[in-house]
């Protein structure tokens, strides 16, 4: 694609046709460093400033060459009809194709189970509205049509849909409900990781305790935003890591949990077609059921011992 530069203040190549494109810096990163980026015809690097009237072209790889293959892979659905699919999503499964990860994801078994996914996220998500992290469980909805995808992402976007999770964290929470605020944005040390930063998107987490045990709690989070890792950063910042969530903390886990014990309980929307208000619950992982059985029961190691 080419489009012409408006004229601005002094602006990074990357960050510009991030926001432009609605692509990840780093994806656009990676274009730039790959030689499918020029600015006036000739090649730059991501730190390249824009002032105005350059003439940029974006070439995106070959659809084809990415082979993303429908995979008949188990899939939890809770719902479906001619618009939406919603899923129960299983811990430890990506929800999308990435360049380090090509199958057993979401997608590709959405993409065997239905053909007639929303294009508006192009070949590498089609029909994904939202996500969950690979190591969280639990309620997704997924467009089928091009209009639900839009009005979905603006129920988002508008707080319209809301969002619950069940989370098992460490420490005992002294506040029975509490609200969290705080900007997230990159780890300034750590690409990887998400904190709380002074030029940060603003993010806020309500929490509620359910049960209270030696050690540990047990919580819903609902979310007022949607930041990446929100409620790992957020319950992180105020010392109550999430159980199994090491990249984020480095306490012990005494219990058999592959990750974060964090699920995504309940999604409400409207549906897009018939105006209707839906509510849709995602049961608890097996894993965490046998957490909070063990908790109940104080029959676990000392996680300080």
């Amino acid at each position: 694609m080419n489009f012409l530069v408006e004229a601005m203040t002094p602006r990074r190549l990357d960050v510009y046709l991030s926001e432009k494109l609605a692509k990840t810096r780093s994806h656009m990163q990676k274009l730039i460093a790959d030689g499918l980026v020029t600015v006036d015809g000739a090649t730059v690097k991501p730190s390249f400033k824009l002032t105005g009237d350059e003439d940029i072209s974006v070439t995106e790889p070959d659809a084809a060459d990415l082979e993303y293959l429908p995979e008949d892979l188990p899939l939890n659905i809770l719902y479906e009809d001619a618009d939406l699919i919603v899923v129960n999503k299983a811990r430890g499964m990506t929800v999308h194709p990435a360049d380090t990860v090509k199958s057993g994801t979401l997608v590709n078994a959405l993409l065997y189970h239905c053909k007639d996914l929303s294009g508006i996220n192009g070949v590498k998500r089609p029909g994904i509205v939202h996500r969950l992290d690979k190591d969280t469980s639990g309620v997704m909805v997924v467009a089928k049509t091009d209009l639900a995808h839009i009005s979905l992402a603006a129920q988002i976007k508008d707080k319209v849909a809301t969002r619950t999770y069940r989370a098992i964290v460490h420490g005992v929470l002294t506040d029975n409900a509490g609200i969290i605020t705080g900007a997230i944005g990159r780890d300034r040390l750590d690409r990887k990781k998400m904190a709380i930063v002074p030029d940060g998107k603003p993010a806020v987490t309500e929490f509620k305790v359910l049960e209270r045990f030696g050690g540990f709690t047990y919580v819903e989070c609902k979310l007022q935003t949607g930041r990446t890792h929100q409620i790992r950063v957020h319950m992180t910042a105020i010392g109550h890591p999430l159980l199994g969530d090491t990249k984020y903390s480095a306490r012990k886990n005494p219990f058999d949990i592959h990750g974060q014990a964090l699920h995504s309980h309940t999604l409400s929307l409207i549906h897009p077609t018939t105006g209707e208000r839906m509510t849709f619950t995602a049961p608890l992982p097996d894993d965490m059921i046998k957490i909070l059985e063990q908790l109940r029961n104080s029959q676990f190691p000392n996680p300080n011992s």
